[in-house]
Parts: structure tokens; C-alpha cells; sequence
């Protein structure tokens, strides 16, 4: 095959969650640019319809919108009804949707840790055991979650005063691993990225001018010294998607600009 082919995915179906904006847009537009026809879901209707519109409008790609809260199974369970009423298979699951919360450790509430926990993992678990059921009924498919940096380590209160959601993404990072293994025998390949810092919703504040020292802390521990964005994204989450990284599962890919390396 040659090189351009490995990249390539005219025709393909990709699902992602957390689509509408941020770091599942970015990979929306590049899954699409390489030629998939895409379904993008999210709580908000808005953000995905206008993201749907503009990548069906400069790719020439099917681009459906469905409204869908990950942490709810009558929601994913509608979501995939919709799509299979519009789609022959899903070739690509994207499990981007996530959730954080900032608190004080000592002082951070339980039924955020909860809300973060429902999403982060156990909305990944559960859209994933019901795609990957359809994927092993249509001889395989390839499955990418996203994590995180903050899923290999710790992080001080300035910066990321989060501490459940490191837990969540340390605990992707092995079902990543597990279900690679499990999910195998069926040519099921299952991958993650785990980005650094991005430029997206989630980490506009750090932007602000109130969070200037923590955005200098947070510039000192990379080694890039760049937040990233949409271009940083699309190859990483088209080479997981493609055959280009068809020996590849179980992996979990670092996409940070070198923060973990220091």
C-alpha cells in the first residue's frame, strides 16, 4: 500500500463523542479531512449542528449531529439507534466526551467526583461495550479514547485543582490496554491519545489574565513551550484511525509538546 493510501479514509463511519467543540472538533475535522463520513455528539444541539455544517460544507463528508449525554444509557442507547437508521457500520468509535471540576482536594465534593466519574469512564465503558458489540458483528473496527497527561501523574492545586480527574484518565488508560486485549480476536484495535495542555473550552481560564502565574507554571513544564491546537490534533487522531497505525493497539499515544518527558 502505498503511503498516501495508509492514511486515508474515504467512506469510512467515525463516531465521536464530545464533537461539537474543543479537542473532539479537532479530531472530527480530521477524521473528516481524511475522507470519513462523521456522526458527532454532545450535550449542547447548537455546537454540533454548526460544527456538522462546517465540516460537511468544506469536506463534502456526511456529518450528523445527535444529542446524546454519555453518563445516561437511554441516551447512548437512542444515539445508536439513530445511527444505525443512517449508517451501514461504525468504523471508527472516538470516545472524547469528558467532564472535570476544579475544588481544593480537601474540600472537593463527592458528587463531583461522582458526575466526573460517570462520564470519564463509566460513559466510555458503556457506548463502548454497545459499539463494540456492532463491531464484532461486521468483522472488526477500531476504537480511540481520549485521556490524558494528567492520567501518568500528579498536579498541584495552582494549575489543576481537579483531583478526581486524573484518577478518571488513569483509569482509561488501562481499560485502553484491557480491552485491546480482549476486544483482539474480533480485529478490534483499541488505542488512546493523551493530550498535554490544548487549546480548547476546557482550558480558555488558563488564558485569562487573572491566571498569568499559572499559565507561566504550566509554560515552564513544556518543554515546547506551545499550548496546542487543531493542527497538533488532526494527524495523531488520523494515523490512530487509519491503517497507518494498523499494527498498533493498546497503545497509548502522548501528545503533549514534551510535558511528561521533563
Amino acid at each position: 500500500m502505498k503511503i498516501e493510501d495508509l492514511f486515508k479514509l474515504d467512506g469510512k463511519i467515525a463516531l465521536i463523542t464530545g464533537g461539537g467543540r474543543g479537542i473532539g472538533k479537532f479530531i472530527a475535522t480530521g477524521l473528516a479531512e481524511a475522507g470519513a463520513n462523521i456522526i458527532i455528539t454532545s450535550r449542547k444541539m447548537g455546537n454540533l449542528e454548526a460544527t456538522a455544517k462546517e465540516i460537511a460544507d468544506e469536506f463534502g463528508v456526511k456529518a450528523l449531529p445527535v444529542q446524546c449525554d454519555v453518563s445516561k444509557e437511554e441516551d447512548i442507547d437512542n444515539l445508536l439507534k439513530v445511527v444505525t437508521e443512517n449508517f451501514p457500520r461504525i468504523d471508527i468509535l472516538v470516545n472524547n466526551a469528558g467532564a472535570t471540576w476544579g475544588a481544593p482536594t480537601l474540600k472537593f465534593p463527592l458528587e463531583k467526583w461522582d458526575q466526573i466519574f460517570n462520564v470519564n469512564v463509566r460513559g466510555v465503558w458503556m457506548l463502548t461495550q454497545k459499539v463494540a458489540k456492532i463491531m464484532k458483528e461486521q468483522g472488526g473496527g477500531n476504537i480511540i479514547n481520549i485521556s490524558s497527561v494528567m492520567g501518568f501523574r500528579g498536579s498541584d492545586e495552582l494549575t489543576h485543582p481537579a483531583v478526581a480527574y486524573n484518577s478518571s484518565k488513569a483509569a482509561i488508560n488501562l481499560l485502553t490496554m484491557n480491552l485491546a486485549v480482549k476486544l483482539a480476536p474480533y480485529n478490534i484495535r483499541v488505542n488512546a491519545i493523551a493530550p498535554g495542555f490544548f487549546r480548547t473550552d476546557m482550558m480558555a481560564f488558563i488564558e485569562k489574565p487573572e491566571f498569568k502565574a499559572a499559565l507561566d507554571m504550566t509554560m515552564d513544564t513544556i518543554p515546547l513551550r506551545k499550548i496546542g491546537d487543531i493542527d497538533d490534533m488532526k494527524g495523531v487522531a488520523v494515523f490512530l484511525a487509519s491503517d497507518a497505525s494498523s499494527y498498533m493497539t493498546g497503545h497509548i499515544l502522548i501528545n503533549d509538546g514534551g510535558l511528561l518527558a521533563k
